[in-house]
């Protein structure tokens, strides 16, 4: 029995009765596994580069930690709050992410990292949050303006966010905003040709990355010769899935890891089958169904387009990051690099997850009637 009452006025009290429990408490499972799988992969990754055995453990206890108190922390805005926060950080993220253009590190062929003492920051992470609530604004502006160019406005938008992620190159992450976007002008009205045509310019553009991007060609070759070079990390990871079996052979009990590059990472749902199994796997990805089905539920209950359509890019965005992830996983597409949201090893990526699902529980709590706490 909860020891706060429906009467409880105070702040605190408001906000529990107000936001989605079932959402918070699956995403909180999500940061707990999370932390599991911390201790189970990162390890034997730290140990083969020669770092201390808990580096990336205790750096991703931190992130988590953090990322959890920055949902709560957001959750607690009201529509306005999201609203501007998105406007400010988004503009503070595309200006990093241009700045990494410039100073940025090359990485494996791209600048997508700033270094700072002891840290490295991805901005393009925090563009893809902030992106989806921003369009959702311009959009739900034609509710009150019918003149205004909402689908124009957000559309150079998009040009210019998707341009500047493609001079990195982060196909991926264009990938993921183009979806995002696509969605919410759908969402919002835009005539079925449009989409079509949208649709189309996608696969086009695609096609394009294969010949433009040398590391594009090399995980699209990767995927449909398993067998090469590259392969490698996928053909573990099968291996690790198939070790595992049902119930997997025990906690600490897998070997993949110990010669997986990215097993704290990009990989990190196959050391989890392995040792876990695939009753933990299919409880992994319900976990994800369900944020995402309770996320589209709740914002299609919303009188307010605004948080209708931001709700729906912000699912979007998070589901679609964990079925990239999953299904590279498992070699059902090209590997990306794509992280698991709040399981797979990564600081910028946790913290724009908690961004987002801060945003999200935010946008979609009961408001009296007339937006009264807005």
């Amino acid at each position: 029995m909860t020891a706060l009452a429906r009467t409880d006025t105070s702040l605190f009290g408001a906000w529990w009765w107000t936001v989605d429990r079932w959402i918070l408490a699956a995403v909180g499972l999500l940061i707990a596994i999370g932390a599991l799988m911390a201790l189970a992969a990162s390890p034997a990754v730290a140990a083969r580069i020669d770092l201390d055995s808990y580096h990336f453990v205790k750096r991703q206890f931190a992130f988590l930690g953090l990322g959890a108190m920055i949902i709560v922390g957001v959750s607690f805005l009201s529509p306005v709050g999201v609203r501007r926060l998105a406007i400010l950080g988004g503009l503070v993220a595309l200006a990093m992410t241009v700045l990494t253009l410039i100073v940025g590190a090359e990485i494996k062929g791209a600048t997508r990292w700033l270094h700072m003492t002891g840290f490295s920051l991805q901005p393009s992470e925090f563009v893809k949050p902030t992106f989806a609530v921003v369009v959702a604004w311009l959009l739900s502006r034609r509710q009150f303006d019918e003149q205004f160019p909402g689908f124009a406005v957000t559309t150079a938008l998009y040009v210019v966010v998707v341009g500047v992620l493609l001079l990195q190159p982060d196909v991926g992450m264009a990938f993921v905003v183009s979806a995002v976007w696509g969605t919410q002008m759908f969402v919002a009205g835009l005539s079925v040709v449009l989409v079509a045509g949208i649709a189309a310019a996608f696969i086009g553009a695609g096609v394009g990355a294969y010949f433009i991007f040398d590391h594009v060609r090399g995980r699209i070759d990767r995927f449909l010769d398993p067998s090469g070079e590259e392969g490698y990390q996928v053909g573990r990871a099968l291996d690790a899935f198939g070790n595992g079996g049902i119930l997997g052979r025990g906690p600490g009990e897998g070997r993949i890891k110990e010669i997986l590059p990215d097993a704290h990472a990009d990989f990190i749902l196959a050391v989890a089958g392995e040792e876990f199994g695939l009753i933990a796997c299919l409880a992994i990805v319900a976990l994800f169904l369900f944020v995402v089905l309770r996320g589209i539920n709740r914002a299609v209950q919303m009188d307010d387009l605004f948080a209708l359509f931001a709700a729906t890019g912000l699912v979007v965005q998070f589901g679609l990051q964990a079925v990239i992830n999953m299904a590279s996983s498992v070699n059902l597409i090209p590997p990306k690099g794509m992280t698991l949201p709040f399981i797979s090893y990564g600081g910028s990526s946790t913290l724009a997850l908690a961004i987002g699902i801060g945003m999200l529980l935010a946008l979609t709590r009961q408001r009296p009637a007339g937006g009264g706490w807005r």
